[in-house]
């Protein structure tokens, strides 16, 4: 069961999001806030696991209110302003909505937010990618280093001078990945955060392999390794 709140300025917004949440099973609706100190009381005093979050609100605005939070729980931006989606992506929201917020978008947020809970709470591992019409088993422990290629990534691991090959987009890739062990660093590249032995300008290093980091990326990039 994810326990859900739901913060925005708009009561028929807040409304509509709460009737989504009713309809799903594994979900359940914690408390409703109309802007965000309301919900940091909310969050000081209830576990919550999936926060769905507008952007624009008066007082202090999502993005402002997420950057704020020492524990973040996972966060779903929902918002009518789509020039906010980058800014979400460096804050490591799990999804981005567009107002007015259907309930079939609505439905695959959620079921990616339980899969990524479920992860997060069993320690996954391990997982499968389709190859050559069976399938491989991958150790995330074994992993240095993802590359996107159009409908494809490369899987690169230690002890393999080969990497596997898989259809699947880059994005749905990051999804089955935990963001304290992983991070998105460039378009085209997901790191494993302890294996980076240095990183210099826009670039990183893991071995002999350069790997580019995106100018907005890189103080992140930074913040986590140092933390780590």
């Amino acid at each position: 069961m994810l326990k859900c709140i739901v913060v925005d300025d708009e009561q028929m917004n807040r409304k509509l999001i709460e009737e989504y949440i009713s309809q799903v099973s594994f979900l359940e609706h914690v408390a409703s806030c109309k802007n965000a100190f309301e919900a940091i009381s909310v969050l000081e005093n209830n576990t919550v696991d999936l926060m769905f979050l507008d952007i624009q609100m008066p007082g202090m605005i999502g993005t402002d209110f997420l950057k704020a939070l020492k524990k973040k729980p996972m966060t779903v931006f929902v918002t009518a302003y789509a020039e906010y989606a980058l800014e979400g992506y460096e804050l490591e929201v799990i999804d981005y909505l567009m107002k007015p917020l259907s309930i079939e978008r609505f439905t695959k947020t959620v079921f990616r937010a339980l899969e990524l809970h479920q992860n997060k709470v069993e320690g996954m591992e391990s997982f499968f990618v389709n190859v050559d019409y069976g399938l491989v088993k991958v150790k995330l422990a074994d992993v240095t280093y993802i590359e996107g290629l159009k409908d494809y990534v490369k899987i690169y691991t230690e002890g393999s001078n080969k990497a596997i090959i898989t259809k699947m987009s880059l994005k749905a890739m990051e999804e089955k990945l935990s963001p304290n062990k992983f991070m998105r660093v460039h378009r085209s590249f997901i790191v494993n955060l302890s294996k980076i032995e240095k990183i210099r300008g826009s670039k990183l290093f893991i071995g002999q392999t350069e790997i580019p980091v995106s100018d907005t990326l890189l103080e992140t990039l930074i913040h986590k390794v140092q933390s780590s």
